[in-house]
């Protein structure tokens, strides 16, 4: 799978490409991640690719030509495939893990990624992007929440996890809707608390419905909102 990241920071990503999951993932040639520097495409011979907003008020806009220019030549490479282009705004549509399983099926994937006041309008009307929103707050620029879907959907890539059970057991993931449970590790008590004895047990069918309980006991207390009618009145302990 491949990302292009759009960005007036491409400075921002190299720290972030190079570690963990992604970066063995990109070794492996199971994701290819490109960054593209917005300024690039600009004609102005200072690089500018902001001005100031019709109407007045404070900030940046980022203007309409490079941003076009830009996704136009990426979409014109000779390897391209069909992209999914996405705007990264506290606007558009919530980010969660169905968008996410969304993505994670498509071949190619564009991030545009804001500053200042954000894009000119005809960006999206003449682009119509994705618009994504990563919640209900606003950052500095789109930077850091395309490295957040990027790290959720490398998850869903096969390869990527060592066991590929993982991302099907994860909170909110298709074979998991409800909260993940709780998990223990050595030692097997700490500061007097102790592990469960059902997990120290070695009887896989009861920790699994134990788990299975635990799960729907904390999607309850936490989440009911996730929860389907057939669990709702389900008792728990």
């Amino acid at each position: 799978m491949r990302f292009d990241i759009v960005t007036l920071f491409p400075q921002m990503f190299p720290g972030y490409l190079s570690q963990s999951l992604l970066n063995k993932a990109i070794e492996e040639g199971l994701v290819n991640v490109q960054v593209h520097d917005l300024r690039d495409w600009s004609t102005d011979k200072h690089k500018m690719v902001d001005d100031r907003p019709f109407g007045g008020g404070p900030g940046m806009v980022l203007k309409v030509e490079p941003v076009v220019d830009c996704v136009e030549s990426l979409r014109a490479r000779e390897e391209a495939t069909p992209d999914h282009l996405i705007l990264l705004s506290p606007q558009g549509r919530k980010l969660d893990q169905h968008v996410i399983e969304e993505l994670a099926s498509k071949q190619q994937v564009t991030l545009l990624c804001g500053r200042y006041e954000g894009f000119d309008q005809r960006v999206i009307d003449l682009l119509e992007p994705d618009e994504i929103s990563i919640g209900d707050f606003v950052l500095n620029g789109g930077e850091v929440a395309a490295m957040v879907v990027i790290d959720a959907v490398i998850r869903l890539i096969p390869g990527v996890l060592g066991d590929e059970r993982s991302h099907h057991e994860d909170s909110f993931s298709t074979g998991n809707r409800m909260l993940e449970h709780a998990h223990y590790t050595r030692p097997r008590e700490y500061r007097g608390l102790g592990v469960p004895e059902v997990l120290l047990s070695g009887d896989h069918g009861k920790i699994a419905e134990w788990r299975q309980a635990e799960s729907l006991k904390k999607t309850k207390q936490r989440r009911a909102d996730l929860l389907g009618d057939e669990h709702k009145n389900k008792p728990t302990d």
